[in-house]
């Protein structure tokens, strides 16, 4: 199970597992995103090179504009994830 939502705040939440079943779904919110965001891990159990590879298209279309992503609340299995792939240089990460 996966949901992505976008909070009032232009925060995006993601909870469950987001993994190439639900590239598309995650992929319609996030170009609905067309200013800097927070986005929440704090629900997220599992992410896929997939659901990498959504949040690394995001962010390169956001920083073309001058904007971008900032990851927050990542469990330490996604912080190691995005560390090994070296997607830690591409996104601010807290």
């Amino acid at each position: 199970m996966f949901d992505i939502r976008i909070a009032e705040d232009n925060k995006v939440i993601l909870t469950g597992r987001l993994d190439a079943s639900q590239v598309d779904k995650a992929r319609a919110e996030l170009d609905k995103v067309k200013l800097s965001a927070v986005v929440d891990f704090k629900d997220l159990e599992y992410i896929s090179s997939a659901g990498l590879g959504i949040l690394f298209a995001a962010q390169k279309r956001l920083k073309d504009g001058g904007q971008g992503l900032k990851l927050v609340n990542l469990n330490n299995h996604i912080r190691d994830v995005f560390r090994y792939a070296r997607f830690d240089t591409i996104f601010e990460i807290e």
